[in-house]
């Protein structure tokens, strides 16, 4: 439940400042009261210690599917069938696909081959092919938590530049979760991926951002993978949100499909991505769908 912030406790902008000190006085002009506890003007909202078992348990999940499917997904494979194992697995371990029907997707889970950037439906007639590299997306609920991740998966032998594309994407998401610290700014994490992708040659997309996460499938704020170092929000204990990086080998325009949904590189470049559901603890980070702290 809500309540009020009290005038010595830390204000809710992140500066360090006590609330009396800082915002308070503001506060009571627009909103007539101090502001509650939990929600920053932005939306953005601090999670309860319930709220953050409750996320951790989904990502948990999330996290098994994806190991589930490291043993399953080479050639031959339809991501037709990658969709009834995510669903299958899902709804087995008390679950349920997040992105089932939302917003009219029609499947349970999202897969990304190649020139594809993300949201690519799942299709029976789609077999995946040596060379082939191909990101997975899932979101589990569980108990009306939200756990959201997606993995790189190379099918065979690839080439050295699919290869290299998908390594340096994730040390992009790597070096941006090494920022995240209560402190931190969003505009550190987008710095990290955007300084460490175009130093070698690449680009990052614009189009499509981390999220908050956890209570609902998606929330403030707009987590971007460009920026500069010292702007943006200023991290604090409890947030939770993703970093979804997507790198493109070439240029950073993307167009949608004709099903409304699917986003590919404009110049047909091969695309890569990872992601992870993170939790801003009171000295660093915690990796909700992966290792743990840090």
């Amino acid at each position: 439940m809500a309540r009020r912030l009290s005038r010595n406790e830390p204000c809710w902008c992140g500066s360090g400042r006590k609330y009396k000190h800082c915002h308070l006085s503001k506060d009571l002009e627009t909103l007539g009261h101090p502001r509650e506890v939990g929600v920053l003007p932005n939306g953005v909202i601090i999670k309860t210690a319930e709220q953050v078992a409750g996320i951790r348990r989904a990502s948990r999940l999330t996290r098994d599917i994806l190991d589930m499917l490291e043993g399953r997904i080479g050639p031959g494979i339809s991501t037709g069938q990658i969709d009834r194992w995510v669903y299958e697995y899902t709804i087995a371990h008390g679950g349920r696909p997040a992105p089932l029907h939302y917003r009219g997707f029609p499947k349970s889970v999202c897969t990304s081959i190649n020139e594809v950037v993300c949201h690519g439906i799942p299709d029976d007639e789609r077999i995946l092919r040596k060379g082939d590299i191909l990101n997975v997306d899932v979101t589990s609920i569980v108990d009306g938590y939200y756990g959201d991740a997606s993995r790189m998966f190379l099918i065979g032998e690839v080439s050295e530049e699919a290869r290299k594309l998908v390594e340096v994407t994730k040390q992009c998401l790597e070096r941006a979760i090494a920022v995240v610290r209560p402190g931190a700014r969003l505009g550190d994490i987008g710095h990290a991926i955007q300084s460490h992708a175009e130093a070698h040659g690449y680009s990052v997309v614009r189009a499509f951002v981390g999220h908050g996460v956890g209570v609902r499938f998606h929330e403030p704020p707009d987590v971007y993978h460009y920026g500069h170092p010292g702007t943006g929000l200023v991290l604090q204990p409890n947030m939770v949100f993703t970093i979804e990086p997507m790198i493109n080998a070439g240029g950073y325009e993307v167009r949608i499909l004709g099903d409304g949904w699917t986003a590919v590189t404009v110049d047909g470049s091969l695309s890569a991505q990872w992601e992870h559901t993170l939790l801003v603890t009171e000295d660093g980070v915690e990796i909700l769908t992966g290792g743990g702290k840090r």
